[in-house]
């Protein structure tokens, strides 16, 4: 099978194009990754630290009254 010059010329554009818009499409992932991470760290942030428990007695929070 013989292939001819222009022929050889249009896969190898193609193939060029084919590897542009994947490297594109890997760039794109990538920033969204980054993005969607610095969402998830600003969310982490977000959440309010726990009350000291300092001014409390210290038998708080031992027992459980499981009768309703």
């Amino acid at each position: 099978m013989e292939i001819s010059p222009n022929a050889a010329v249009s896969m190898a554009v193609n193939m060029q194009q084919a590897n542009v818009k994947e490297g594109v499409q890997v760039s794109l992932l990538k920033k969204s990754l980054d993005m969607q991470s610095q969402a998830a760290l600003a969310l982490i942030e977000a959440i309010p630290s726990t009350p000291s428990t300092a001014g409390l007695p210290a038998n708080l929070g031992n027992n459980i009254n499981t009768t309703a």
